[in-house]
């Protein structure tokens, strides 16, 4: 088999030689390996199990660490980003698990568990209300590889192309707290809240407000669900390595949005007209990209926003300048917020 002949894309998972499970992080790969991140690992004590195996889920701290020290193959240090990542060799690949074809499997079994028959009735959703076709619907997270606990594990349920996607949200909007749907309640957002802001960038309230208004997660009798956006294969361009990014200053602008369909892929990509930099070198910035959930899906077309990130220069066919919010994990005074915010939470 050729390197390159292997595709895979974010939400796919990837089942290796070695009994491990990684989830993959991004559209473009290089020619060697596919980009993904370590997520289960086989363990006898783990809480999940599968063809009378038993594994753990694994964070970043514990992936790494257990990378280094049983499969460093699997870590390599990546030229456009300057720092040790994760990515399966490809002769490690054994399979490459498909969320479309996971939901098919799925829609296609006998009587099962109520968390599969909720996948079941979000995808008929989909399909009946926005008219999103059932091969653009997938599932992934732990129902993917089949690692999920029936009474616990949460819904991730993927659309594809980002025109679909929105269609998606659209419609959950319209039905968030009819029937079997309903928003997500403000004791949930408060742990949500807790884990993810550590200044004073977004208080309590303001958070809620954003993403109550996202409706890109909700509960489907009581099992919280995300609604993730991949790309059509059709939607993806470009080749591994043609583009690299050189990290320079923090800035804060101000800007409106002109083209916010990327805002839940991954990166969330906004594009942006009459920058004003307010803080930061004068250059020409026309994007900011996210790469925390805090700010995805941030704003919309035709809304004023304050940004603060880092200022990159972007090299190869796309050359020119975009602001990164989320260089690191907490996001510390880093931020997308609307210019004005409604006279209630101001």
């Amino acid at each position: 088999m050729k390197a390159r002949s292997i595709k895979a894309r974010p939400r796919d998972f990837i089942y290796t030689s070695d009994d491990l499970f990684f989830a993959t992080t991004s559209y473009l790969h290089p020619e060697d390996r596919i980009l993904a991140f370590l997520r289960y690992v086989p363990d006898p004590h783990g809480d999940r199990s599968l063809n009378n195996k038993r594994y753990s889920k694994v964070d970043s701290e514990q992936a790494y660490s257990f990378l280094k020290e049983n499969y460093p193959e699997y870590l390599f240090d990546c030229e456009n980003t300057q720092v040790q990542m994760m990515g399966v060799p490809q002769d490690k690949v054994k399979e490459i698990l498909r969320p479309h074809q996971r939901l098919q499997e799925i829609m296609n079994s006998e009587p099962m568990e109520p968390l599969l028959q909720k996948v079941i009735t979000i995808a008929h959703t989909f399909h009946e209300g926005a008219g999103i076709p059932y091969e653009s619907l997938g599932i992934s997270g732990s129902i993917l590889p089949g690692l999920y606990n029936p009474h616990h594990s949460d819904i991730d349920f993927v659309v594809y192309g980002l025109a679909n996607h929105r269609r998606a949200m659209h419609l959950f909007n319209e039905i968030k707290d009819q029937d079997v749907f309903s928003s997500i309640s403000d004791e949930y957002w408060q742990k949500i809240y807790d884990k993810r802001i550590k200044d004073d960038t977004l208080s309590f309230k303001e958070f809620c407000w954003y993403e109550n208004r996202k409706n890109n997660r909700g509960v489907i009798n009581g099992t919280l669900f995300d609604i993730l956006a991949t790309r059509e294969w059709d939607e993806i361009t470009g080749t591994y390595g043609d583009t690299t990014y050189q990290p320079l200053e923090h800035v804060t602008l101000e800007c409106t949005v002109s083209d916010a369909l990327a805002a839940f892929d991954n990166p969330a990509v906004y594009e942006v007209t009459d920058v004003e930099i307010i803080d930061g070198p004068q250059v020409p910035i026309n994007t900011i990209a996210s790469f925390t959930h805090t700010y995805a899906g941030q704003a919309v077309e035709g809304e004023e926003i304050m940004v603060r990130g880092k200022l990159e220069k972007v090299m190869g066919p796309d050359a020119g300048y975009r602001v990164i919010v989320g260089t690191t994990r907490e996001s510390l005074n880093e931020f997308i917020k609307l210019k004005r915010l409604p006279e209630n939470l101001s």
